[in-house]
């Protein structure tokens, strides 16, 4: 099982990252495949080439990337209520359908609890539209929260990751 962490924040070494990789470590751990969980795309590295008219070697190995795995956190922080334009660019990039038969996770940062519905009502109809199962509600973090997020995510994956195991066992990733 390859799990991939997928960061849209447009700075680079951001708390989202930070907050996305511990998710991934966090959900790697209770489904049993730690080791699993080194893959991480930061879209930050990728932005000046995101938009060229000529391909990219890494973008395509992020594309790449993202075809190659079974499970996705996908993390954000919250602009304008949503998610950023550098992650919809992104994913504009992947064909219809191309999630399909992956399970994927989408993780907000935000800060404040207002922008806590943006995750199901924006983020998850994103994934969900390019094929993706997202059998589990998004998390929505607040940036107080990162100051502690061992006591946020260890609860938060063990609520998740039977769900993630289901998914990846059901038919309806076949």
């Amino acid at each position: 099982m390859a799990i991939l962490t997928l960061v849209g924040n447009p700075r680079a070494g951001s708390r989202t990252h930070d907050a996305a990789v511990a998710a991934t470590a966090a959900l790697a751990e209770r489904l049993g495949d730690p080791a699993r969980t080194g893959e991480v795309v930061d879209l930050a590295a990728l932005a000046s080439v995101l938009l060229a008219p000529t391909p990219s070697s890494p973008l395509e190995v992020a594309l790449e990337l993202v075809n190659t795995s079974d499970v996705l956190v996908v993390a954000s922080p919250t602009y304008k209520g949503t998610y950023t334009g550098l992650l919809k660019a992104f994913l504009d990039r992947l064909p219809s359908g191309a999630l399909a038969g992956k399970a994927a996770v989408p993780l907000l940062v935000m800060g404040a609890p207002q922008h806590a519905l943006a995750v199901e009502v924006h983020f998850r109809p994103l994934l969900v539209e390019l094929g993706a199962y997202v059998p589990t509600p998004g998390l929505a973090l607040l940036e107080s929260q990162l100051a502690d997020l061992d006591a946020v995510l260890g609860p938060w994956a063990d609520k998740v990751a039977p769900q993630v195991a289901a998914a990846l066992r059901s038919e309806v990733r076949a």
